[in-house]
């Protein structure tokens, strides 16, 4: 079954120089005839793709290269500027860990808070606040604000909630390069357990080496383009070639 659909996706992204365009610089500069329209950059490029339920799919490219923004299009966080985006069930995003996150209120409400927005009950997440507690090795900072958390703990958190949860898809961004080497080896635990299930899950990581071992298929992005998908030898072999 068809979970992930993109159709001539494409997107294109402020750069820094239009964030920082303000209406009174905008003046300024027609009043001396100086303005020029602030560029932008386009992140991604005529996309097509299709992914299947339970596959599992590690995602390459350099730097810059659209990975991320591909992901984020994905989960919704973007929108693309032209094309189609179909997602057939849950996501739970690992983008940017903690972005979903309310800093002043505690952890055990954030627990919640995190879930109902995935799509789950307050009932249901209230039942699970102690085994994510437990994950993350954070049953002492129940009470905390989340902005009392280290970027480890907060890190540490995000991962343990979305996959406590079992979404139907799972989309990760580097999150297994982040807490000390002990949570790094329960993180990797932890995604072995949803790579024999039925969790379609998109994962980015410069590791060529923990692609090879995890997915079956590897898409490789190149300025915001598919330069190839299939075999994950296959492509990370081209990948490295290329380099």
């Amino acid at each position: 079954m068809e979970v992930i659909q993109l159709d001539q996706v494409s997107l294109w992204r402020r750069t820094q120089e239009e964030f920082s365009y303000d209406l009174k610089r905008t003046v300024l500069s027609l009043i001396e005839g100086k303005f020029r329209k602030p560029s932008r950059k386009q992140v991604l490029q005529n996309i097509n793709l299709t992914i299947y339920q339970g596959e599992k799919i590690g995602i390459i490219g350099a730097n810059g290269s659209g990975k991320s923004t591909l992901l984020k299009a994905i989960s919704g966080i973007l929108q693309p500027t032209s094309g189609k985006v179909r997602v057939k069930g849950s996501i739970a995003p690992l983008i940017e860990l903690g972005a979903g996150f309310e800093p002043e209120l505690p952890v055990a409400d954030n627990i919640i808070f995190y879930g109902v927005l995935l799509g789950f009950s307050r009932r249901e997440m209230k039942s699970r606040i102690g085994s994510i507690l437990a994950f993350a090795e954070l049953q002492e900072y129940e009470r905390v604000p989340v902005k009392g958390l280290s970027s480890g703990m907060t890190a540490r958190l995000a991962f343990a909630i979305a996959t406590d949860i079992h979404p139907d898809i799972l989309i990760i961004d580097e999150v297994l390069s982040v807490g000390d080497e002990k949570f790094k080896q329960k993180s990797k635990q932890k995604m072995n357990e949803l790579w024999n299930d039925k969790t379609t899950v998109l994962v980015v990581s410069h590791s060529m080496e923990f692609i090879q071992e995890s997915c079956s298929q590897v898409l490789w992005i190149d300025q915001g383009r598919i330069r190839l998908f299939g075999k994950a030898h296959e492509v990370i072999h081209a990948y490295l070639g290329s380099l």
